[in-house]
């Protein structure tokens, strides 16, 4: 029995990769039942099922064959008890297979039927290959990350796979559940990762619009540009962040490092290239670790830039279990968190295909697909 705020929902999730199964994990650890439909091929893949296989936590594993004529009816007798589904093909081919919205939604008209792609359902790209990289490079969010003399840096894949992608399409489930709660009626959520790292983008074009942004990398207030909101290198090699944006953290950054400087000219831009040798060459000066000793704890607005394996070991991580190990594997905690319908992460992603007469037994589906 699962806990959580959506105890009472139910999920279909197409099996694939990136932001689909991070939202699907994310619905999990919400509380709902979320049933992964897997090809039987990706039983061989190296990372499919086990504890490593987190964005598949919480989920129970189903093998169906979509591209046989019993894997459709078997899906759609699922999608007649579920209140989601989520996908994450290419525009068009679950039209093809017959498990399209037209055919989930005939068959369960209050159903939540979730699309996660990267250019959307239509549009001149829409039917085009592309990757977080490609997604967040045509929004502008790339081109405004990096050094101003340098290349743009890539964060990773968060922008756009995790946050423009699965993020917003728990969101657009959550709505539409909302609408179904209200309405009875179902409907098709088109999350697509260019229009939410769009969205994200918007106070960076909030500001352009003021005049308060450059359309260049490395020189404004969130990039790296000022001297007061930028990383600087330690003694060992390693770094800090700072983030003294406001008068009276740049002031306690100030007297913290003993500069002589005068807080009251923060924002004259004349004084900002010696300024940032001035921080560059005091921070050189002690380890890593010896400033973040300094600064815990004060309004300097200055921490340490930890490794993966070191954020887990922050006594403020450990002491809020925002990370968690389980069976030897380090990973995040469920959020966010609620006061009322707890919620916390299921066990370890299952064996492929372990649970398809289980589902369909618990499911009350009359036919049960061979496994």
């Amino acid at each position: 029995m699962t806990t959580g705020p959506l105890a009472d929902v139910r999920v279909v999730e197409l099996g694939g990769i990136g932001p689909g199964p991070f939202a699907g994990m994310l619905l999990a650890d919400l509380g709902a039942e979320v049933v992964r439909v897997d090809r039987a091929e990706r039983a061989q893949e190296s990372d499919a099922g086990g504890p490593a296989d987190v964005l598949n936590r919480g989920k129970r594993s189903v093998v169906l064959d979509l591209k046989h004529p019993s894997g459709p009816a078997a899906l759609l007798q699922l999608v007649e008890r579920a209140d989601v589904l989520i996908e994450g093909f290419r525009p068009g081919v679950t039209e093809r297979l017959g498990i399209g919205p037209h055919d989930c939604l005939a068959r369960n008209p209050r159903l939540v039927y979730g699309r996660m792609t990267g250019w959307g359902q239509d549009g001149p790209l829409a039917a085009a290959a592309g990757h977080d990289i490609t997604y967040i490079a045509l929004t502008g969010a790339l081109g405004a990350i990096g050094d101003a003399d340098g290349a743009p840096q890539i964060p990773l894949n968060l922008v756009g796979d995790f946050g423009g992608g699965g993020c917003y399409l728990v969101i657009g489930v959550l709505a539409a559940l909302h609408t179904v709660a209200r309405t009875g009626r179902g409907q098709v959520v088109d999350a697509a990762i260019v229009d939410g790292t769009a969205h994200l983008l918007a106070s960076t074009f909030a500001k352009l619009g003021r005049g308060e942004w450059s359309d260049e990398r490395g020189i404004n207030r969130f990039d790296g540009g000022w001297p007061f909101y930028a990383v600087y290198g330690t003694k060992d090699g390693r770094h800090v962040a700072v983030g003294a944006l406001e008068p009276k953290f740049y002031r306690r950054l100030i007297e913290l490092l003993d500069l002589d400087v005068d807080p009251d000219r923060q924002h004259d831009q004349s004084t900002w290239p010696q300024l940032r040798q001035l921080l560059e060459k005091r921070f050189a000066e002690r380890t890593r670790d010896e400033w973040a000793a300094l600064f815990e704890g004060t309004d300097a607005c200055v921490a340490p830039v930890l490794s993966l394996t070191e954020a887990a070991a922050h006594p403020h991580l450990a002491a809020r279990g925002s990370l968690i190990a389980r069976d030897g594997v380090v990973q995040p905690a469920a959020a966010p968190r609620f006061s009322a319908t707890p919620s916390n992460p299921g066990p370890a992603a299952p064996a492929v295909g372990a649970d398809t007469r289980a589902v369909f037994r618990d499911w009350g589906v009359p036919e049960r697909p061979s496994d």
